[in-house]
């Protein structure tokens, strides 16, 4: 009789200790956050998800929390993310010297939805906005179900475009504005080389060069020849055919869309204190500085650029790298040149949410005419 009693009051105590924490667990997620309001439950969202770097990454999708907002964020309903190159570099850990992610972590970086839910501090949105934005180098992802999105890179999307559309819009246009209008200067009547015209940067930096009253030189194939002429390129070199350094002379600006020698051959077609600047690498100093790198990593930047930087110097031009940075000042007024039509976006396929994987094998094979965008809903 008292083993039996033993026995029954451990399994009581057991329980109670079990309900103990169940209580107690419940209690923290609905305790009250410093505005004063219950702390959420985290819905569980599927997303695109990368958990190891390497030749090999592991992408896959999962199913994780709802990320938690913060004071000065939005919550968004993502309807469409579109892909980009670096969607494919950064799982390869290319990037994981300067790119901070911490794994698992969801991939992407554009997309456009509607705002569920709005931090304490936002003023410029409300639940129900359309919106779209770019994400890149924040610490998370928009090839999800739900996105968190900073105010200040977000903006309204254009009421003339669809999801799909806006989606395929912020990293192509935020790269090219401050690229052309930043970092160059665009101005009228100078001339600017966007090789690979038909690809993703290429489709919409010609047109804002176009719209900046450049007059603008490109590659393509033959098959491709007029749809960047529709886009508003004036010399278009064949590259199956010509080599773009014979042809094209005496440019004031290059955008560096394309790996390998092209960057080495851009210098020269530029005219003296013209200017390169490659979104493709080589990486250099200014860039390690800008991002706070430490010495070795500069060091090391410095001998990658080394190359590049003493062929620019013998040829009195500046090189430069450029990785675009999120801003939603600046998006909003490209989202004024699309509402009033003066661009357009160019969207070459779209892939269903639970296609992504192969909508990432179609940006890597380099077919894409313009931009590739994954319909979430």
């Amino acid at each position: 009789m008292a083993a039996h009693y033993t026995l029954m009051t451990f399994i009581i105590k057991r329980l109670t200790r079990k309900l103990m924490i169940v209580i107690i667990a419940a209690f923290e997620l609905a305790k009250p956050r410093r505005d004063g309001h219950p702390e959420p439950l985290q819905a569980p969202m599927k997303a695109l998800t990368l958990k190891r770097y390497g030749k090999s990454p592991d992408i896959g999708f999962s199913d994780v929390p709802r990320p938690a907002l913060k004071a000065d964020e939005v919550l968004v309903q993502v309807h469409a993310a579109s892909v980009n190159p670096i969607d494919n570099m950064i799982p390869t850990g290319l990037f994981k010297a300067v790119v901070k992610f911490e794994l698992p972590a969801t991939l992407g970086s554009d997309l456009a939805g509607v705002v569920t839910e709005v931090g304490s501090r936002v003023t410029r949105f409300k639940v129900g906005d359309a919106v779209f934005a770019n994400i890149f180098d924040l610490g998370t992802g928009s090839i999800a179900e739900f996105a968190v999105v900073p105010e200040s890179a977000a903006a309204l999307k254009p009421a003339n475009l669809d999801f799909v559309q806006a989606a395929s819009i912020p990293m192509v246009g935020l790269t090219s504005w401050q690229a052309l209008q930043e970092r160059i200067g665009l101005r009228a009547g100078q001339k600017v080389f966007i090789p690979a015209g038909s690809g993703g940067i290429g489709t919409f930096a010609i047109q804002l060069a176009n719209w900046l009253g450049a007059h603008v030189g490109t590659t393509t194939s033959a098959g491709n020849v007029d749809l960047v002429r529709s886009l508003g390129a004036d010399e278009v070199v064949d590259y199956k055919k010509q080599q773009f350094e014979t042809v094209l002379r005496e440019y004031d600006a290059v955008l560096g869309t394309v790996r390998g020698v092209a960057i080495e051959k851009s210098v020269g077609i530029l005219k003296p204190r013209g200017k390169l600047v490659s979104l493709v690498g080589p990486l250099d100093v200014a860039f390690a500085r800008a991002r706070r790198a430490n010495f070795v990593l500069t060091a090391v930047f410095a001998l990658m650029s080394r190359k590049i930087k003493r062929l620019a110097k013998k040829q009195d031009v500046d090189y430069s790298f450029l990785f675009a940075r999120a801003d939603g000042d600046q998006l909003a007024q490209i989202g004024k040149l699309l509402e009033t039509q003066r661009i357009r976006p160019v969207i070459d396929k779209v892939f269903p949410f639970d296609a992504t994987n192969d909508a990432l094998d179609y940006v890597e094979s380099g077919r894409a005419k313009g931009k590739v965008v994954i319909k979430v809903r």
